[in-house]
């Protein structure tokens, strides 16, 4: 009993430490991206204020109840943390010890990994409306290679077919519209995460994930618009709806079939 109780909370312990992670993803990502010339990394430097660049101490640095040891504020400027910080590591946490009970072991990491990365494209799209390579093609190739050791359902060929698929609906999509209308409407970063979910569900489940993820898009776009008064032709990022709709198209017939 007490063996299974530390196991349980190594475990929780080890979800906090990816969702902070996670967290460094997120923030550091798209800047290694727009602004190379600030050498950042996603190890160096270490943690710090973004507002007045103090080094983050590592008490004040644990995951989770770092935030709230200092009340969501920087210790040394007094300006006010994100709340994405403590949010993203709670949800790591919760999604681990969830899906840890409900799933078998050799189902769990990999079911993991793939809603982790999702969060992350997620959170880094709605705020940057960018996708990187650096986690979609990876996401891909991965993928692939799960459903060559047979540890996805479905067969290698139905995975590389839902690539394939995926990244050429949306290409097609993306050059078609800017050849009509001369603005761009999907980019690139869009083709590569649903060639990446493409590889993880196979090609049959592709059309039901475009459908969801499209009519969540729409439904949030006319709600916007009857309550804030968004203009409804501003763009609105696709990744999270794509992960929302894989990750849900992933996981239920796991669920289902247990």
């Amino acid at each position: 009993m007490l063996n299974e109780i530390l196991l349980w909370l190594l475990f929780a312990l080890l979800c906090l430490a990816i969702g902070s992670f996670l967290n460094v993803v997120i923030y550091r990502l798209p800047l290694m991206i727009h602004m190379p010339e600030r050498a950042l990394s996603l190890a160096l430097p270490g943690s710090h204020c973004p507002h007045c660049q103090s080094p983050v101490r590592w008490r004040d640095n644990l995951p989770l109840f770092g935030w709230l040891k200092l009340r969501g504020r920087c210790r040394a400027c007094q300006q006010p943390i994100s709340l994405r910080y403590p949010l993203v590591e709670a949800v790591a946490l919760c999604s681990g010890l969830a899906l840890a009970t409900l799933l078998p072991p050799e189902q769990l990491w990999f079911t993991l990994l793939l809603l982790w990365v999702l969060l992350a494209l997620s959170l880094i799209d709605a705020e940057h409306q960018l996708l990187p390579d650096m986690l979609t093609l990876p996401l891909l190739w991965v993928g692939l290679l799960l459903h060559c050791f047979a540890l996805l359902p479905g067969s290698t060929e139905n995975a590389i077919i839902g690539a394939v698929a995926g990244y050429s609906v949306f290409w097609s999509l993306a050059k078609g519209y800017r050849q009509i209308r001369g603005i761009e409407a999907l980019g690139m970063g869009d083709a590569k995460l649903l060639a990446a979910l493409g590889a993880w569900l196979g090609w049959e489940a592709l059309p039901m994930l475009i459908l969801i993820a499209a009519t969540g898009a729409t439904a949030t776009v006319l709600i916007m618009r009857l309550v804030w008064q968004r203009p409804i032709d501003r763009a609105l990022p696709f990744g999270p709806w794509l992960s929302l709709a894989g990750a849900g198209l992933f996981i239920c017939p796991m669920l289902i079939m247990r």
